[in-house]
């Protein structure tokens, strides 16, 4: 009978380190969920902005090409519309990108 009682007190021990064991795993598994949400919205962020800075090379590019053309008008035209691209992005609004 004693040696019934010290293998339930055993076993009782065991199974409460299982349940421990398991909380910091989950506990573990929720940071790293968290940190993946933060690395994925991160990456988002750097594509926009990857995304902001080629559409304003392009732009700055057909300028340059439409001012070697003496296409001005066009040139003005391109670079009003990077001049609000520009405005939008630091008023952190969607411009042609977003």
């Amino acid at each position: 009978m004693e040696r019934l009682k010290t293998d339930m007190v055993e076993i009782g021990e065991g199974q409460k380190r299982i349940r421990e064991g398991q909380r910091e795993i989950r506990q573990k598994f929720e940071e790293i969920e968290s940190e993946c949400r933060s690395l994925k919205e991160e990456t988002m962020n750097i594509a926009k902005q990857s995304d902001y800075n080629q559409i304003r090379i392009n732009l700055m590019f057909s300028i340059l090409k439409a001012r070697e053309d003496n296409n001005f008008a066009h040139a003005d035209h391109l670079t009003g519309l990077l001049r609000e691209e520009m405005e939008k992005q630091e008023q952190g609004k969607p411009g042609l990108v977003g």
